[in-house]
């Protein structure tokens, strides 16, 4: 658990272990954390807490949604 978002650390046999890694990395540049509960056996539960913005962001111009 204490390596899990350390980048190219893996436990599998194929894959870069860079997917964590970049997901902790992203989401702390946002000022949010990750929580991790682990239960051997059981599974693994990831909690994504982001901090709450009160800017309306809209759509860039010319994007209108239109179909």
């Amino acid at each position: 658990m204490k390596n899990i978002f350390n980048p190219f650390y893996t436990t599998k046999d194929a894959g870069t272990g860079l997917g964590l890694a970049i997901t902790h990395k992203v989401i702390t540049e946002h000022g949010g954390h990750v929580e991790v509960s682990s239960h051997p056996g059981a599974g693994t539960c990831f909690s994504v807490c982001l901090p709450c913005s009160e800017e309306v962001l809209l759509p860039p111009s010319g994007d209108h949604g239109s179909m």
